[in-house]
C-alpha cells in the first residue's frame, strides 16, 4: 500500500512572478512547501534565467493542467543581435559571431515569415526527450544532438524597441511548445549576423498575467499561513477557454462517479469538449453529446 502524501487538501492556481536563477521546479516546490499542499504542478516551464507567469496548480487545479499549457503565451525577449551559442542564451558560449547588423526595416521584414504555422528546431539544451535522454543532458556530455522541427503556431511577433545596434527587444505570442531561444537563433540567421536571447520574460499564460504574480519574496513571508490563500484563483479559472454547462445535482452524482451526466441545454455542439458546473464549480470535463457530458475528468468536491 502506497505512503498517503502529507500536506492540505487545497485547490487552485497561484501565479507566481518567477524571478531570474530559479527553476520551474524550484518554484512549484515552493508554492507547496509555503502552503503545506499535497499536490502541485505548473503549466509550461520557463528557463532558469528567464521571468514572468508560472501559474502553479495546487490540487484539483492539476486536472486543468492541460487547458493552461495549450493556450495561447505572450512574451517579451530581447535578442543579442551578432553572436550565436551553444545554448541559443546568454548562458552559454559564444560559438559564431558576425559584424552585420540589420536596420530595424530589415528586422521587421524578417519576422514576417515566423508567423503562422511555423516548424522549428527546439534548442540542443533544452528538455526535449532523445531515446528517454533530455537533451540538455546529452549536450553538456559532449554528444551530437540532433533534433527534429516541431510545429508551432506563433500569431504574432513584433519589434517594439531597438536599444541599439546590437540589441532588439521583440514581443511574441504563440501557442503550446514554443522555444523563444530558437526564435532568436533562427531570426539571427535569417538576418545573416546570429543571434541569441539576452532577456525573456512571459508576460501572460492563458487568463494568468506577469502583473498578477506573487514574487517568491511575498510567498517567503507568508509562507505557513493561510494568508496565502487569499491569492489563490479557483480551480475553474484553468477551464476559462472551455464552455461551461450547467449541470444539476443527480447529473453531477453521476459525473463525478465517471458515469455520463445530463446537463443543461446550451450552444455547445455535439462532440464539443467542455465542462460541467454546479453552483459555479467544476464538477467534470468531457465531451458533450445530445445533452449528456461524457466525462474525461472528474473534480472531487
Amino acid at each position: 500500500m502506497g505512503r498517503k502524501r502529507k500536506g492540505r487538501d487545497i485547490s487552485g492556481w497561484l501565479v507566481v512572478d518567477k524571478p531570474a536563477g530559479m527553476t520551474s521546479t524550484a518554484v512549484v516546490n515552493k508554492v507547496r512547501w509555503a502552503m503545506d499542499a499535497k499536490k502541485a504542478g505548473h503549466a509550461g516551464t520557463l528557463d532558469p534565467e528567464a521571468t514572468g507567469v508560472l501559474a502553479v496548480a495546487l490540487g484539483e487545479a492539476t486536472k486543468t493542467v492541460p487547458y493552461i499549457t495549450d493556450a495561447l503565451k505572450a512574451y517579451t525577449f530581447t535578442v543579442r543581435l551578432g553572436q550565436a551559442t551553444n545554448t541559443d542564451d546568454a548562458e552559454g558560449e559564444v560559438i559564431a559571431q558576425g559584424d552585420a547588423r540589420p536596420t530595424d526595416e530589415d528586422i521587421k521584414a524578417a519576422l514576417t515569415p515566423f508567423l503562422g504555422d511555423i516548424m522549428q528546431v527546439p534548442p540542443k539544451f533544452s528538455a526535449v526527450k532523445i531515446n528517454g535522454q533530455r537533451a540538455y543532458k546529452l549536450a553538456r556530455d559532449g554528444e551530437d544532438v540532433e533534433l527534429t522541427a516541431r510545429p508551432l503556431w506563433v500569431e504574432e511577433l513584433v519589434l517594439v524597441d531597438r536599444p541599439d545596434e546590437d540589441h532588439v527587444v521583440l514581443e511574441m505570442t504563440c501557442g503550446k511548445g514554443g522555444y523563444v531561444r530558437s526564435i532568436a537563433r533562427d531570426l539571427g540567421e535569417v538576418l545573416g549576423c546570429h543571434g541569441h536571447v539576452k532577456e525573456l520574460r512571459r508576460v501572460w499564460s492563458g487568463p494568468f498575467e506577469a502583473e498578477d504574480g506573487m514574487t517568491i519574496e511575498q510567498i517567503d513571508e507568508m509562507a505557513k499561513t493561510t494568508a496565502l490563500d487569499a491569492y489563490l484563483h479557483p480551480l475553474e479559472t484553468g477551464l476559462s477557454d472551455l464552455p461551461e454547462l450547467k449541470c444539476t445535482a443527480e447529473g453531477a452524482t453521476r459525473l463525478r462517479n465517471g458515469n455520463p451526466g445530463m446537463v443543461l441545454a446550451s450552444d455547445v455542439e455535439y462532440g464539443d469538449e467542455a465542462w460541467a458546473s454546479l453552483d459555479g464549480k467544476a464538477v467534470a470535463v468531457g465531451i458533450y453529446k445530445s445533452g449528456e457530458l461524457h466525462p474525461s475528468r472528474v473534480f472531487v468536491a
